[in-house]
């Protein structure tokens, strides 16, 4: 007698997200948590930077909840991955910054509605943490990088030093953007 496969659904990985062009030669990568000001605040600077260098940068947000100090920032960041699943993270990911203060259980199910999440089970996946593990990764990767206060940028896999400002990552990206044309192979002539 033949068993039928039970279908398992892939997650997406937060460290797969991108915004930004997807061929990009530089790839600016944060690690940060939503109820964080400062993190809010680079937040808005990222903005600025995606618009700034459109087409020449990707940008990917990687989870690091602190959560000692807040207690909600572990399952907003499920819920971000969670909206990820219908393609709606960067939507999600912006609305918990903007309401960084009211992360609860029933406030990041009224987000995810606002962020155009289609998702019965979106509230069970909250609560069974079906996320929890990919965010615990996204930490250990941090950990692993040496991240031990956020925000924390890295430029091509390269960590930033400094402040996560605008004119600190702007020096930074076009360092990396020239490196990358240094790189890339001269055409040939026809």
């Amino acid at each position: 007698m033949a068993t039928k496969a039970k279908d398992v659904a892939e997650i997406i990985p937060s460290k797969d997200i991108f915004v930004g062009n997807p061929q990009a030669s530089v790839t600016l990568t944060e690690f940060g948590e939503y109820e964080n000001e400062d993190c809010a605040k680079a937040n808005e600077v990222v903005k600025k930077l995606l618009e700034e260098y459109e087409g020449k940068i990707r940008f990917n947000f990687r989870h690091f909840p602190q959560t000692k100090i807040h207690q909600r920032s572990m399952k907003a960041a499920e819920a971000s991955l969670a909206a990820a699943q219908n393609g709606k993270f960067w939507e999600m990911h912006n609305l918990l910054f903007e309401n960084r203060r009211q992360l609860g259980t029933t406030s990041l199910k009224l987000y995810s509605k606002e962020a155009g999440v289609e998702n019965k089970h979106f509230l069970d996946e909250l609560i069974n943490s079906t996320y929890g593990w990919q965010v615990r990764n996204d930490f250990q990767d941090g950990v692993d990088k040496g991240v031990k206060e956020i925000p924390a940028f890295f430029i091509n896999g390269e960590k930033v030093s400094g402040k996560g400002s605008f004119e600190n990552l702007s020096k930074e990206i076009e360092t990396a953007l020239k490196k990358a044309k240094k790189k890339a192979p001269a055409k040939q002539r026809a």
